[in-house]
């Protein structure tokens, strides 16, 4: 119970100080398929199957037929198996990123383009094979972007809240998870071992759960600075924080890209930083100074223009560091300031290629989750259609023979796709197609947990058409919480490059960098390289 209620007081600390939501707390009748009326309860077809639109060219069952031949073709095709060693990995990870938010996302790209929308395609879906993966952690059923990422980057399964140990480390033990028994390396680490190019990229903080995977070993996400591992009880001079490891320790210091948001973490109090923002910091020290002086050809930058204007050719090290906290939602933010995923992206291609060992990268779009938290689902599809232009951007610059792309998601989100709307119905607006029993419309996209009903005094449902919807709008939950809490249903990989193939079948999760470090050659455990 101590625990429990010690988690809840860091969290409320955590939304006072950030502003924003993160992500640490976190039938089928058969009548329903042909539609009722909703006032005498009785089945009425017409409801489900008239007035809705078909594509004049899906009339002709020759249409379907060519499309099916061609499915067929295609997958015979990957009985041609990519057998090469990865010189490199792009690993991309869409933070909450569930199955529904796929389907919604890729349904409101087609839209965008004047489409029905359900017949479309994400990039990544057009990767040769797909796994799913199982994403529950050590102790909990449904997981949090700590223990997930200790999980897809570094090959064991720990505790929630946990990053990078074992299920040794309990939450917020200190102790234990300074001690190097109970600490576990990452893919990232791995690949430095082996002479590659490093790095990673985020529209959260650096700091943040998902990234930190690839470098911090730490008993609980929110010790992201000194101030906060003092608020939860421990000695910040003998429990490193996640920004000091990062900067000072192996394997952060030895990346050759950061990027991503939240400066606040590495400038003391005292300190404005390049946002004009006071620091988090309270032991004084300057970390940003403190990497400037380990690279000295390395740069920094905390805008667009200055990262665009980066001389690839010429730098050794890139730390972008965008926002004094997590970066703006891509939709709302000014983008002339901030730089886009898959501007990040290409500028931290064009320098890790140079490495004739190649590299690794970790790339996440951790606003699909943050924007699912809060019941924001037109910002988290638009968040996971700006991710999918990252990865084709990736394929595009790289290739198939030498590149293993691998793009998942660390956990799902409650958001559901409901009811019985008709072909192209607009995502993100009410079913056209389809009442509730108190005869007002409802909500396509829905969430199980959230901080908004839309009901009145009585407890009764609020008539949305009535309501204006926007791009950032809170969608209806069922159940009210603070905020929209995750799902525990198994995610998408996708991949494409060499050994994808390996991709396959439902995989726990914790298996997905032995993969990939199996293609490359690196790591302690089965290659592709070995005798046998």
């Amino acid at each position: 119970m101590l625990t429990f209620v010690l988690v809840a007081w860091l969290v409320v600390l955590n939304r006072v100080a950030h502003g924003h939501i993160i992500d640490d707390t976190e039938f089928h009748d058969p009548s329903h398929l042909l539609g009722v009326n909703h006032k005498t309860l009785r089945f009425k077809v017409e409801e489900a199957a008239t007035g809705k639109y078909t594509p004049e060219q899906e009339k002709d069952p020759e249409f379907w037929r060519s499309l099916a031949h061609a499915q067929v073709l295609r997958n015979a095709q990957k009985q041609q198996l990519n057998m090469n060693k990865a010189k490199n990995i792009i690993m991309f990870m869409g933070d909450g990123m569930s199955l529904a938010t796929v389907t919604a996302a890729r349904i409101l790209k087609g839209q965008r383009n004047n489409r029905t929308g359900e017949e479309c395609s994400l990039s990544f879906e057009k990767f040769p094979h797909l796994a799913l993966s199982k994403t529950y952690c050590a102790n909990a059923q449904v997981s949090d972007s700590a223990c997930t990422a200790t999980a897809y980057l570094c090959g064991v399964k720990g505790n929630i809240v946990t990053i990078g140990v074992s299920a040794n480390v309990e939450f917020n033990n200190c102790s234990a998870s300074m001690d190097p028994a109970n600490q576990v390396s990452s893919i990232a680490a791995w690949a430095q071992q082996a002479g590659k190019s490093t790095g990673f990229i985020t529209n959260t903080p650096l700091t943040h759960a998902s990234p930190a995977g690839t470098y911090a070993h730490t008993s609980s996400r929110l010790h992201q600075n000194d101030a906060n591992v003092l608020a939860s009880g421990n000695d910040p001079s003998t429990c490193m924080d996640i920004a000091q490891q990062l900067i000072t320790q192996e394997p952060g210091r030895n990346f050759n890209v950061m990027m991503g948001g939240g400066m606040s973490m590495f400038v003391p109090q005292e300190l404005r930083d390049f946002h004009g923002n006071y620091g988090g910091r309270l032991d004084g020290k300057n970390l940003l100074a403190t990497w400037q002086a380990m690279h000295s050809k390395g740069v920094l930058v905390y805008n667009r223009s200055q990262l665009l204007n980066v001389n690839t050719t010429k730098v050794s090290n890139i730390l972008g560091i965008f926002q004094s906290k997590t970066m703006d939602y891509h939709a709302l933010a000014d983008n002339t300031y901030q730089p886009s995923l898959s501007e990040m992206t290409e500028v931290a291609l064009n320098l890790l290629k140079r490495n004739e060992k190649g590299y690794f990268i970790f790339i996440e779009g951790g606003h699909i989750d943050t924007a699912h938290h809060e019941n924001k689902a037109g910002i988290s599809l638009d968040e996971t259609l700006e991710f999918e232009k990252a990865v084709q951007l990736a394929r595009d610059m790289t290739d198939p023979q030498d590149t293993l792309i691998v793009v998942t998601a660390d956990h799902s989100h409650t958001m559901s796709i409901a009811g019985y709307p008709g072909r192209g119905s607009p995502i993100l607006s009410l079913n056209p197609h389809g009442r509730s029993l108190d005869g007002l419309k409802y909500s396509i996209l829905n969430y199980g947990l959230g901080p908004v009903q839309y009901l009145d005094e009585d407890g009764n449902r609020l008539d949305l058409e009535t309501i204006p919807r926007e791009i950032d709008s809170i969608y209806p939950s069922y159940i009210k919480t603070g905020d929209g809490h995750h799902g525990g249903d198994d995610v998408g990989v996708y991949a494409s490059g060499p050994f994808d193939h390996m991709f396959t079948g439902v995989l726990e999760q914790n298996t997905i960098p032995h993969i990939m470090a199996y293609a490359a050659c690196i790591g302690n455990g089965p290659t592709m390289c070995d005798e046998n």
